[in-house]
């Protein structure tokens, strides 16, 4: 399954001929499902105008390395992490020098610099400028270093010349975009996702809950699909939108979600425990709505079921992932929640950090596994799913 519905493609445009078709490839990728952010080099803005790009994108071109404003929002930083991928098109000659030395000059470079993202280069250039040994050590440095390249094309060239360094055209390029996410890492594998809160009603009108979004769950479950897996979501009440190829099981109490994940676990191989379980429930449930008296109210609260520790436990189970939401000593308690409750793999994240987790669309987190661990920087809570996703597949069990 190869598409880019959700995926936040971050287009690099440096100063050639071909940077026209910059255009159309915007309206490409968009069509694949992608939302699109422009960076634009000062070359490139004597080719095409910054507000071309930005009406067909729907979002401000980015075109100043120490712009004020971009750095109060949508800073280097901020948009190296935004991004699920990095294309340039047209990447001209000075472009692939200035990246295998490393350079930092401009906003394109320092963002190619600082994202973790895949970088997907579409070369354009005269054919000599192509063929001259500079170039080809260049191209085959970025390629050494993990980068991806599509083209260039042979034919006729803006300066007369025939031969290769034609851009590829952008139709080409977004569909060299959609393969580099066809991991089908999970195919054949049955994922179960628990998301978002629970609430444990305290009468018809009031429930104990909070603040989980979802949107970490929800990405994981995005993430699972597009690896090829048949995935189910389990979901407490939130504002999400379904994702593509996804089932979803909606739910409000722990005790709800505990019955419906128990219930499919036999046609499960992943459960990865997302959802932000209420610890506790009113231990009696008023059937009408309870009026306002006294100065002071006292709840009885009880213990909710462990929903991952149960699945966990069960026979056959399947390979199991939790979460350790903490504030304080997270990599401690998380491996000491991973031993405790017999998981196969824990994630662990720092909801006291207001910039990620809860509601937020950013978030950081280390990933332990009883014989390791590895930690993943701020990022996209869609970039952070597919690497949890990749480390998931990694440490599946073999089977002959």
């Amino acid at each position: 399954m190869a598409h880019l519905f959700n995926r936040n493609v971050l287009l690099g445009v440096t100063g050639g001929i071909a940077a026209y078709k910059s255009a159309e490839l915007i309206r490409q990728l968009q069509e694949r499902g992608a939302r699109v952010r422009v960076i634009m080099t000062g070359a490139a803005q004597e080719f095409i105008t910054p507000l071309t790009l930005q009406a067909l994108s729907g979002n401000p071109v980015h075109t100043d390395l120490l712009d004020a404003e971009a750095e109060q929002g949508m800073g280097h930083i901020e948009l190296a992490r935004w991004a699920d991928l990095l294309v340039v098109a047209p990447a001209t000659a000075d472009l692939l020098a200035r990246l295998v030395a490393g350079r930092a000059d401009d906003l394109l470079t320092t963002v190619a610099l600082a994202t973790p993202s895949p970088i997907l280069l579409a070369p354009a250039m005269n054919q000599q400028m192509w063929r001259d040994p500079a170039t080809s050590r260049n191209v085959a440095t970025l390629l050494e270093r993990g980068m991806k390249m599509i083209g260039p094309a042979e034919g006729l060239q803006a300066c007369g010349d025939i031969g290769p360094g034609r851009m590829e055209e952008p139709a080409t390029i977004a569909e060299a975009a959609e393969a580099l996410f066809e991991s089908g890492i999970l195919s054949g594998k049955r994922v179960l996702i628990t998301a978002g809160p629970t609430r444990e009603a305290l009468d018809p009108v009031r429930y104990i809950s909070n603040h989980s979004s979802g949107k970490m769950g929800y990405a994981l479950a995005r993430a699972a699909a597009e690896a090829g897996a048949r995935t189910i979501l389990v979901s407490g009440p939130v504002r999400l939108d379904t994702p593509e190829h996804v089932e979803r099981v909606a739910v409000n109490s722990a005790q709800e979600m505990l019955e419906a994940c128990m219930a499919r676990l036999t046609d499960c191989d992943i459960f990865i425990g997302c959802a932000a379980v209420a610890d506790y429930r009113p231990a009696e449930w008023q059937s009408e709505k309870i009026k306002k008296s006294d100065q002071e109210m006292t709840l009885r609260l009880v213990r909710n079921p462990d929903i991952v520790a149960s699945v966990a436990a069960a026979e056959p189970r399947p390979f199991t992932v939790g979460f350790a939401a903490e504030t304080n000593n997270v990599i401690e308690h998380a491996r000491e929640k991973l031993l405790r409750k017999r998981l196969d793999m824990i994630i662990a994240n720092d909801v006291s950090d207001e910039r990620i987790g809860f509601n937020s669309d950013f978030n950081a987190a280390t990933v332990l596994w009883p014989e390791g661990e590895q930690a993943l920087p701020q990022a996209s809570k869609e970039n952070l799913a597919r690497q949890i996703i990749a480390l998931v597949a990694g440490q599946l069990p073999v089977v002959n």
